[in-house]
């Protein structure tokens, strides 16, 4: 539970940060970039308070804030870096066209956690449940037999099974998603000093 409070006090601060940012004058496709994860950072940062209680939980409003993440994830964000569209006001690290495919990878993980969470909204909070299991269950992610095959979260290209992860408590789901977007964060965006 502790780790779980670290992981979404870490990416309410990456979101904070990033929606604080002025757009230091972009423009175009980075612009479009910038105002596409500014509307992913106000989500997870409604998504954030919920999931650690300090708003009441709502499904109707998990559901909306998966929605606008998935709007902007997947093919939708990996066609917004086209090369030669690093520099600034531009915060991507130059790993994204080194490093291509994996960031697509990370860019279609993102997608398919908010499509799970969108489904998983009607399920509640894990404590809702009155549970305190582990929230990979059996052959989760740590043997790579159940919800993901391959090796690891940024390993190997990756099938996640929507289905499992959809029945899944809604904060277990959202875990995910935040871990996506804490990951892509750390490899591929610059930090700003």
């Amino acid at each position: 539970m502790k780790n779980i409070k670290f992981l979404l006090g870490t990416i309410a601060a990456i979101s904070i940060t990033g929606a604080a940012l002025a757009h230091g004058g972009a423009t175009g496709i980075v612009k479009e970039r910038m105002d596409g994860m500014s509307a992913m950072g106000s989500a997870v940062k409604v998504l954030s308070e919920m999931m650690r209680g300090n708003v009441d939980y709502d499904p109707e409003v998990v559901k909306e804030n998966a929605l606008k993440i998935q709007v902007h994830a997947g093919e939708q964000l990996s066609k917004l870096f086209p090369e030669g569209s690093d520099g600034g006001p531009s915060e991507a690290k130059l790993e994204i066209w080194s490093n291509w495919a994996e960031f697509e990878e990370i860019s279609q993980q993102l997608k398919i956690y908010a499509q799970a969470l969108e489904k998983a909204a009607p399920n509640g909070l894990m404590m809702q449940q009155g549970t305190t299991t582990s929230m990979m269950g059996d052959g989760g992610m740590a043997d790579g037999a159940g919800m993901m095959s391959g090796s690891g979260m940024m390993g190997a290209k990756q099938e996640i099974d929507l289905a499992t992860i959809s029945a899944m408590p809604a904060d277990g789901v959202f875990n995910m998603l935040a871990q996506t977007c804490a990951s892509c964060h750390s490899k591929f965006r610059l930090e700003k000093k």
